[in-house]
């Protein structure tokens, strides 16, 4: 904590709430009487909740029953971890005959095919027996690995064998999604618009290292996060790769570091290039995106962690809305490069854009 404090004092405002969790971690200098705090577990991660008004202790457990309902019933929908949800039924049938989803399953389904369109199949969410052969999931395949085997998993997987009308349709049997890629951004949005809907008008939403901020904090600026830096030992960790500034914006942040296998000597992260069916190995370290939706934020963190970073940067260009931050090594050297408009306070990283 005093490391925190010796770097907050850096930054010309007088308070910030920073959030580094599996890409952020919560800190707080100090309580300031009027932030109400909500914080719970889903998803298999923590969640954290500010509202800056004060509010007393029976509303807020009044907040926190209908938000824990809320994210109780997402699980039972969108997690591969529950053998019993709705998107573990989906990916255990054969039938080609249509599928009538929830809603929540549809929205997402239908923010992944798009988002997919977008990226020419880097982000694709029907890659869960890819992240199962290589170790990763709720189906981890048992070691050694037949690599053969990718060849096989490739003739199933890919965002056109899925089709979206009234229902969603397999178009071929052994398709399954994982949606670990965007389900907490679309958990983030839907708490985000509960929230809202209670008549707050400032607050900070993060799910797992999902943020969704809207007005300003107790002293009156717009909230702000810290982007935790890459790094694979544990180590004592005093500073970030960068503290952004939110201006009712979403973030997310996809890296490899916090989540990875050995193989053969090499490491190997958690994000897989659906094209090819093997973890990525490129010199980017962690992606962050902003936009307004944190679903469609989770998701482009992921796409552009599957790319170089000058492709990902000309897709960029071609979407609305959606801007970015990645921490590359250059030859040993950790740097920032940005793509839109952020608002960078502090960072220990050379920064260009």
């Amino acid at each position: 904590m005093i490391a925190l404090v010796k770097l907050l004092k850096k930054i010309p405002i007088k308070e910030a709430h920073i959030f580094v969790g599996f890409f952020f971690l919560s800190f707080s200098c100090s309580s300031p009487s009027s932030i109400s705090k909500i914080s719970g577990y889903t998803m298999g991660t923590s969640y954290t909740i500010k509202i800056n008004a004060e509010v007393g202790s029976t509303v807020i457990e009044g907040l926190k029953f209908s938000i824990d309902s809320l994210l109780i019933d997402l699980n039972k929908k969108l997690s591969t971890w529950d053998i019993n949800s709705e998107v573990t039924r989906f990916n255990n049938s054969l039938s080609l005959k249509g599928f009538s989803l929830s809603n929540d399953f549809m929205n997402v389904l239908k923010c992944s095919q798009k988002i997919a369109s977008q990226t020419d199949g880097y982000f694709d969410v029907t890659i869960f027996d890819l992240m199962s052969f290589w170790g990763f999931g709720p189906s981890p395949q048992d070691k050694p690995f037949k690599i053969d085997k990718i060849k096989s998993i490739l003739n199933y997987t890919g965002y056109n064998f899925l089709k979206l009308e009234e229902k969603a349709y397999k178009l071929n049997p052994l398709l399954k999604v994982d949606l670990n890629a965007i389900a907490k951004g679309y958990g983030v949005d839907k708490v985000f618009q509960f929230i809202s809907d209670q008549g707050f008008d400032n607050f900070l939403i993060e799910i797992g290292g999902e943020v969704r901020a809207q007005g300003i904090n107790s002293s009156g600026n717009l909230w702000m996060v810290g982007i935790e830096p890459p790094i694979l030992k544990k180590q004592s960790q005093t500073k970030f790769a960068a503290i952004i500034e939110l201006n009712g914006n979403s973030m997310a942040t996809s890296g490899n570091y916090r989540n990875y296998i050995e193989h053969n000597g090499k490491i190997l992260g958690h994000t897989i290039n659906p094209k090819i069916g093997y973890p990525i190995n490129s010199n980017i370290l962690s992606v962050t995106t902003f936009s307004e939706s944190c679903m469609v934020s989770d998701a482009w963190a992921t796409a552009l962690m599957t790319m170089e970073y000058e492709k990902g940067l000309e897709f960029l260009k071609k979407v609305k809305g959606v801007n970015a931050l990645w921490v590359l090594d250059e030859n040993g050297v950790l740097k920032i490069k940005k793509y839109g408009e952020i608002k960078i306070i502090d960072s220990i990283y050379a920064i260009s854009d």
